[in-house]
């Protein structure tokens, strides 16, 4: 190792997160049986851009919340709260600045604070290319998709009705912005279908490996603790970078499953990226603690969803 460090050489652990290896130990430890089977697709869809991206029509598709007043903390720091999840898609007004919460889905709490919904939902970055000409509208909605585990409800409800909605706003492409790891899977769902219905698009996300196992036509990946994916908080410039280099994939890549990592760097120890569902890290008094936890936010979920 040290004769590596000499060399220039990063730590063994600076890489993007294994999300798929570390989630599947993680529950299998919880005591969960069998993992999660990802969705894993065979082609990718591509559409490139019907012309150029100063005359295009662009929406935001996100899985961040609505606040929901009397639900409990929702704000910067607050616990993963399952009573704020949506189980259906909504749509909002761009001309408006919505009050957009990531609570209710498992972003990365112990290293960013969701403090910054800039990071989550790149409106004001949106607003600021229809101001420079770098694109030609804003849609007049954005979307709300909801974090679905299950394959079929996300490809059979939930996709057609996002393109469905952007089809009726004359999208010309749409940039899906997800923060935990299921959600990864469900804007990638979306942005193939996009694809298939002639909607270009670009998925700004942290999570690459599955985003990649899922097969998108274009990912722009920040290596960022979940949560992120726009840029860093409080950080306008940060923001903007991101914004501009997911656009510039939008009009550039040459073909499906083209991925570009973003230079930018959350901090200059990589320590972080050990803790996210590392269950190599946790005691066994932790575990027994998570999963009571997981279990009590099941249970709120179901009651969430049987009231919709």
């Amino acid at each position: 190792m040290a004769g590596e460090r000499s060399f220039g050489f990063a730590p063994v652990h600076d890489a993007p997160i294994p999300y798929l290896q570390r989630i599947r130990s993680y529950y299998q430890a919880l005591g969960y049986g069998a993992p999660y089977e990802w969705a894993h697709c065979v082609s990718v869809p591509f559409h490139p851009l019907d012309k150029p991206l100063s005359q295009c029509r662009l929406a935001i598709v996100t899985t961040a919340a609505p606040y929901q007043p009397g639900k409990g903390d929702q704000g910067p720091g607050a616990a993963y709260n399952a009573a704020c999840k949506f189980y259906s898609v909504y749509s909002g007004s761009t001309a408006e600045d919505p009050d957009l919460r990531i609570s209710h889905v498992a972003i990365d709490r112990r290293h960013t604070t969701a403090e910054d919904p800039a990071t989550y939902f790149p409106l004001a970055a949106l607003r600021r290319m229809e101001a420079s000409g770098r694109i030609g509208s804003i849609a007049p909605r954005f979307h709300g998709l909801p974090t679905n585990r299950s394959h079929r409800t996300t490809l059979e409800v939930d996709c057609p009705e996002i393109v469905a909605r952007c089809q009726a706003d004359a999208v010309d492409a749409a940039i899906l912005v997800p923060n935990c790891p299921v959600c990864h899977q469900s804007v990638s769902l979306a942005a193939r279908m996009l694809e298939e219905s002639r909607i270009s698009t670009v998925v700004m996300g942290c999570a690459k490996d599955i985003v990649e196992y899922v097969g998108v036509a274009r990912l722009l990946f920040s290596d960022f603790p979940l949560g992120n994916a726009a840029g860093r908080p409080r950080d306008r410039e940060s923001q903007t970078l991101t914004f501009d280099l997911a656009l510039t994939l939008l009009e550039q890549a040459p073909a499906p499953r083209t991925t570009v990592q973003s230079p930018l760097v959350w901090s200059t120890n990589p320590d972080w990226k050990l803790d996210y569902c590392n269950i190599d890290r946790l005691s066994a008094e932790e575990i027994r603690q998570r999963r009571a936890d997981f279990d009590r936010q099941k249970q709120i979920a179901q009651a969430v969803r049987n009231s919709d």
